[in-house]
C-alpha cells in the first residue's frame, strides 16, 4: 500500500505477490468470539488487504476456488457503488442466508437485520466501515425464512497497491448454538441465585407466621367475643394465604419437602376432575384425553394436584372469552434426545396441558417460570404458578416444557421418570384421628425444645405447658445439647428442635448426637426450609419433620404421636427409592 507505513506492511509470499496485507496483532476479534477457538487473539491473520490484481471477472485461479468450496460464509462490497452493495456472495453465504446470488448481489447487508437486531452493533459496524476500519462483532440477523440466527462477523477494508480502497471483505459464523448454550448457562446461573434468595426469605418469613398464627390461636381460645373472634378469624385467614405463598416459593426454590409414591397420573387426575371443573369455571371446557395402563410415575400425588391446578389456572386466564383446555397423558421413551432436554435416558410419563388461548412470544417464554413475573393485570397474578410448577417437576428429577405461539394457544408438558418398580402405593404414616388431649399416657412428659426464634420458642412453650408437658428450653443447638447432657438419666421424653439453626449444631447433628445418648429418645424437628432435608445424610429417610408455620392441634399430634414412637425402634413408613434432590 503505497499511503501505508512500510513498518505496517507485509508482503504474502505465497500469494506470489498478488496480495498483501497488515498485521491483526490481535486487534482482528476484539468485540467478537475467536470462531476456530484459539488463543492466538487473530495474530497471523491481516485487518487490511492489498491486491494487485482488483477485479472479479478472473475467477478460475485456486483462490476463487478454494473460496467457493469453504464451508465459511464470505462476501465483497464494493463501497464505490451507491450504498455498498454486496458484489460476490460464495456458495456457503448463500447456504447460510438461504437467499439465491440473484438476490443478493447489488443489496446492502442490512436486508440481514431484523426486529431484534441491536441497534448499537449496527452503528458500531457502520462506524467502522465509514472509517475504513476493521471491525469483528456477533449480530443477530435473519434468514430468508425469518429464522434468527447469531452471526460472528469479521469485515476489513481491501486496498490496491495504490492505496485506494476497493472493497470490503466480510466473513461470517453461524454461533447460534454458542449464544443459546450460554443464554441457557446464564439463566440457570440466575434462577439458581433466586431459588437460593427466594428459600432463605421463605424460612426467616414461615418464622414470623409461625409467631402470628399461633399467638392469633391462643387468642382465640381465650376470646368469647363474636366480633373480636370475627378479627381474629380473618387476620388467621391472611396469614394462611401467606403461609400457601411461602410454599409456593419454597416449591419453586426445589427446597419442599416431597412424599414421592409410584402414582398412576391417569388416575389422579380422574380423581381430581371435580375440583379442577370447580375452581376453572363454566366458561371452560375441560377435556381429558388418559391413556390407560401406565407405567406409574414417582411423585408427590399432592403436590402434582397444586402444579397441575396452577398450570390449568393460567390456561384459564389466557382465554378471557372462555375456550377448552386439554388435559392429556401419555408414555415417553427417551434415548438419544435425554442429554438435550437434561434428563436421564429411559421411560417418562408426560402430562400435557393444552390451551386455546392468547399464547406467548419467545420473550415470554424465557421469562414464564421466573416466580413473580407475570403479564396478568395488578392484583390478577401472584406469577408463582408456573414457578412452583417447575420447581416440583424438577425436584421429581423431571422437566417441565412450554410451546406456545401468539394468538394460537399453549401447551405445557410436564415429564417425570417411571417408578423402578410398578409398586403399590406406599403406605404412610398413620394419622391420629381426634383432637389431641392431655390423656394418653403422656401427659407430664419432659420436653426438651431447641429453637433459634425467641418469639417461636415461647410460642411453642406456651403451647405444650398448656396440655400439661413440662419443658425445657435452649435457643442454640449446643445449648440444647448441653441441657439434654445436664438433665439426669431417662429424664427428658421428647426433643422437639428447629432444623436450620446458626452454629456447627444444627438440628439434624443434634438428633445423632441424642441418638448416641439415648437411643430411645424421639426428636421431632420442625423447620420452614428445607435445605437439608433435600441432601443426602445418614438420617434423612428416618427424620420426623413438622413444617413451619404449624397450627397448635398438629404441634401437639405430632408430640403425641413421636412420644407413643419413643425414638426410631416404632414403625416407619419403608424409604422412598425417590433419593434426594439433584439439581
Amino acid at each position: 500500500m503505497a499511503d501505508k507505513d512500510s513498518e505496517n506492511s507485509i508482503i504474502d509470499v505465497e500469494g506470489d505477490g498478488q496480495s498483501a496485507g497488515v498485521p491483526a496483532e490481535g486487534a482482528m476479534d476484539v468485540g467478537g468470539h475467536e470462531p476456530l477457538g484459539t488463543s492466538s487473539d487473530g495474530k497471523r491473520h491481516w485487518r487490511e488487504s492489498t491486491i494487485t490484481e482488483p477485479g472479479l471477472d478472473s475467477r478460475g485461479n485456486v483462490f476463487f476456488a478454494a473460496i467457493e468450496m469453504t464451508r465459511m460464509p464470505m462476501i465483497l462490497t464494493d463501497p464505490h457503488q451507491p450504498d455498498n452493495p454486496i458484489v460476490f456472495a460464495n456458495k456457503a453465504f448463500l447456504d447460510l442466508t438461504l437467499y439465491e446470488e440473484a438476490e443478493v448481489l447489488g443489496r446492502n447487508c442490512r436486508f440481514l437485520q431484523g426486529a431484534r437486531t441491536d441497534p448499537d452493533s449496527i452503528s458500531e459496524l457502520r462506524n467502522a466501515v465509514a472509517a475504513d476500519q476493521s471491525i469483528a462483532l456477533e449480530i443477530l440477523n435473519y434468514k430468508r425464512d425469518g429464522t434468527p440466527f447469531w452471526n460472528a462477523v469479521f469485515i476489513g477494508p481491501v486496498y490496491d497497491t495504490s492505496g485506494k480502497l476497493l472493497y470490503f471483505f466480510a466473513s461470517q459464523l453461524d454461533v447460534t448454538r454458542r449464544r443459546e448454550t450460554e443464554r441457557s448457562y446464564l439463566q440457570a446461573q440466575k434462577m439458581e441465585a433466586v431459588g437460593q434468595l427466594t428459600a432463605g426469605l421463605a424460612h426467616d418469613f414461615n418464622n414470623l407466621l409461625q409467631v402470628v398464627n399461633g399467638n392469633l390461636e391462643l387468642a382465640q381460645a381465650r376470646s368469647t367475643d363474636e366480633r373480636v373472634l370475627r378479627y381474629l378469624e380473618s387476620a388467621r385467614g391472611a396469614a394462611e394465604r401467606g403461609a400457601k405463598l411461602t410454599g409456593q416459593l419454597l416449591a419453586f426454590a426445589r427446597k419442599t419437602r416431597l412424599d414421592p409414591r409410584p402414582v398412576d397420573v391417569s388416575d389422579c387426575l380422574n380423581s381430581f376432575a371435580d375440583v379442577m371443573e370447580s375452581a376453572l369455571g363454566r366458561k371452560v371446557e375441560l377435556h381429558f384425553s388418559l391413556r390407560r395402563g401406565l407405567p406409574k410415575a414417582l411423585l408427590d400425588p399432592q403436590q402434582f394436584e397444586m402444579a397441575v391446578l396452577n398450570i390449568a389456572l393460567n390456561a384459564k386466564d389466557a382465554m378471557p372469552t372462555g375456550g377448552v383446555i386439554e388435559l392429556s397423558t401419555a408414555r415417553i421413551k427417551l434415548n438419544g434426545d435425554a442429554a438435550a432436554r437434561g434428563l436421564s435416558p429411559g421411560e417418562y410419563v408426560a402430562v400435557q396441558v393444552r390451551d386455546e388461548g392468547e399464547g406467548m412470544t419467545p420473550e415470554v417464554i424465557e421469562r414464564a417460570i421466573e416466580p413473580f413475573f407475570t403479564t396478568k393485570g395488578v392484583g390478577k397474578g401472584t406469577g408463582l404458578g408456573l414457578a412452583m410448577a417447575s420447581g416440583f417437576v424438577q425436584q421429581s428429577r423431571g422437566r417441565l416444557e412450554i410451546e406456545s405461539t401468539p394468538q394460537q394457544g399453549t401447551t405445557v408438558r410436564m415429564l417425570f421418570p417411571v417408578a423402578a418398580h410398578d409398586a403399590h402405593d406406599l403406605p404412610s404414616d398413620p394419622q391420629p384421628s381426634g383432637q389431641p388431649t392431655s390423656g394418653s399416657g403422656t401427659s407430664g412428659a419432659h420436653i426438651l425444645v431447641v429453637e433459634d426464634s425467641p418469639e417461636v420458642l415461647a410460642l411453642a412453650r406456651e403451647i405444650l405447658e398448656e396440655v400439661g408437658y413440662r419443658v425445657t428450653t435452649a435457643e442454640t443447638g449446643e445449648d440444647g445439647l448441653a441441657s439434654f447432657q445436664a438433665a439426669a438419666d431417662g429424664s427428658i421424653d421428647l426433643v422437639f428442635t428447629d432444623l436450620v439453626m446458626p452454629g456447627g449444631i444444627n438440628g439434624i447433628v443434634l438428633a445423632q448426637e441424642i441418638a448416641k445418648i439415648a437411643p430411645d429418645v424421639p426428636v421431632l424437628m420442625t423447620t420452614g426450609y428445607n435445605e437439608e432435608l433435600v441432601a443426602d445424610g445418614p438420617l434423612r429417610s428416618g427424620l420426623d419433620v413438622l413444617g413451619k408455620p404449624y397450627r397448635r392441634t398438629d404441634l401437639l399430634d405430632r408430640v403425641r404421636q413421636a412420644l407413643n414412637r419413643k425414638g426410631d425402634g416404632g414403625p416407619r413408613r419403608n424409604a422412598s427409592d425417590f433419593g434426594s434432590a439433584e439439581e
